[in-house]
């Protein structure tokens, strides 16, 4: 700007001096749109105008900072979060809240080899940070657990970690934390709040699943000691999901493994491109003596983001320490193949096939409660990444960040006051409202004033639409049927 305040004081004839202002100040203007304005939340959620004053000049992608992209996915519970969950219309009554968590921070599933694993303390201190007020009673009632009743091989899994030194994918207080906090936030919504259950609340009103692993069961009953303090274990029914896409009775998919196999050729492809990721892997494999391809198979970003996480220095050998810019190469292409991904589709193919059988069943249950039935209006979905990434993606949430530890994703169901036939839903993504985000509702919301979405849009996405997209008619016919 001082730039064009300079060149105009230049000695010109008045005219030409006066039109060669006008010509600087549109481009000085011009200058000051050119500057981005679009900034990136911390739920994981690009911020938009929903005004395009000039069309987009750049064409490259914005730079991806990994380490601040990593600091998000580890989720500190000492950051404060806001949260849009329980926002409506005070002529709004919700009525059903579903809830798909994916579990709190763990321990590495894969080890580095021949490097000393990360030292972390896996029994829950609540004189020790990070903590929660009231973790110390979350211990003692979960030591009184043995009157629910569990599915499959769950009550033989222990209530909540206890091992001085973690064992490989074992929740850590942290994440244990990270799911009191959840649960304590979804209670003052839409328990104090809006009164979704009254105290007298019944077993049928709750339905619980989570998967056959300690951390998802762990994080579950973590969330639902906040969300329902000291609750009664004899109404506790929770049950085991075998299966980590929750696919149930209907996992027999051909065309969802087809999608998922191109879908890992694409990452592959895009791998085996990246020379700064081989010249990395190749450094770290010399710094810890092992063939590049052992080092590569052992998934190393795993490791490496727990000790990132929790503040622990990368480990060393006699040949020299694994250090913050192999971590950061590592990483930047994690957040590449993502960023691929999302422009390939392969995945989101996948996506839909993979979740249509948990979405159903939500719509299914959905439908069950308009129609008056009151039961199992509160749901939780104990689950991995691997859970909700293809829900987001089968959504079309595109904008949604990789799930973070102790990520949430809510479903609520609304009853509008004014006319109580209609029932409108809210998504929400770590407490941000993508219900508008999604593709069965993107165009409503241009042409709408309603703060939500009809319940029918999202009806018609799950039986209908899904299907459409791979000229089908049903689920059978979706995975049976090979492209034409």
């Amino acid at each position: 700007m001082a730039t064009c305040a300079a060149a105009s004081q230049a000695g010109w004839s008045y005219k030409r001096k006066q039109k060669w202002e006008m010509v600087l100040l549109h481009i000085c203007l011009g200058l000051v749109h050119l500057i981005p304005v679009n900034s990136v939340r911390e739920d994981g959620l690009s911020t938009k105008s929903r005004k395009r004053i000039m069309p987009e000049l750049l064409t490259e992608p914005p730079a991806i900072d990994p380490v601040y992209e990593a600091h998000v996915y580890c989720n500190i519970p000492t950051i404060v979060e806001r949260s849009m969950e329980g926002h409506a219309p005070h002529y709004f009554k919700l009525v059903s809240v579903q809830v798909l968590i994916r579990h709190g921070d763990r321990y590495p599933l894969y080890a580095i080899p021949k490097t000393k694993r990360p030292d972390i303390d896996c029994m829950l201190q609540p004189n020790r940070k990070p903590s929660h007020p009231q973790l110390e009673a979350f211990i003692k009632h979960m030591s009184k657990g043995s009157a629910a009743q569990m599915g499959g091989s769950l009550s033989s899994l222990p209530r909540y970690p206890s091992h001085s030194l973690c064992e490989m994918g074992e929740l850590t207080q942290t994440g244990v934390v990270q799911h009191l906090k959840n649960g304590q936030l979804l209670r003052d919504i839409y328990i104090n709040k809006h009164k979704l259950l009254l105290s007298d609340w019944t077993a049928k009103q709750l339905y619980l699943e989570t998967t056959g692993k300690s951390r998802t069961l762990q994080s579950a009953l973590a969330l639902l000691y906040t969300f329902l303090p000291d609750f009664d274990w004899k109404k506790i029914n929770i049950r085991h999901q075998w299966s980590t896409i929750f696919c149930s009775g209907s996992c027999n998919c051909p065309m969802r493994n087809h999608y998922l196999e191109e879908e890992q050729r694409r990452q592959y492809s895009l791998r085996v491109k990246n020379n700064d990721l081989e010249n990395i892997y190749v450094d770290m494999a010399k710094i810890v003596g092992i063939p590049t391809r052992q080092l590569r198979a052992s998934n190393p970003i795993d490791s490496l983001l727990c000790y990132f996480c929790h503040n622990v220095s990368f480990p060393c050998t006699k040949t020299g320490c694994i250090d913050m810019e192999h971590f950061k190469v590592i990483k930047r292409h994690q957040l590449e193949d993502e960023r691929e991904r999302q422009e390939k589709k392969l995945y989101f193919l996948y996506a839909l096939l993979a979740t249509h059988p948990l979405l159903n069943q939500t719509v299914n249950r959905l439908q069950r409660i308009v129609e008056g039935k009151k039961e199992e209006v509160f749901v939780l979905y104990s689950a991995h990444d691997v859970t909700l990434s293809p829900v987001l993606s089968a959504l079309g949430i595109t904008d949604a960040r990789f799930p973070r530890f102790a990520a949430r994703l809510v479903f609520e169901l609304w009853q509008d006051g004014k006319r109580p036939k209609d029932h409108f839903i809210r998504i929400l993504y770590n407490g941000a409202d993508v219900t508008f985000q999604t593709s069965f509702c993107r165009d409503y919301y241009k042409r709408s004033t309603k703060p939500m979405c009809p319940l029918e849009k999202f009806v018609n996405f799950v039986k209908r639409d899904v299907f459409l997209i791979f000229n089908s008619s049903s689920y059978y016919d979706a995975c049976h049927r090979r492209p034409l």
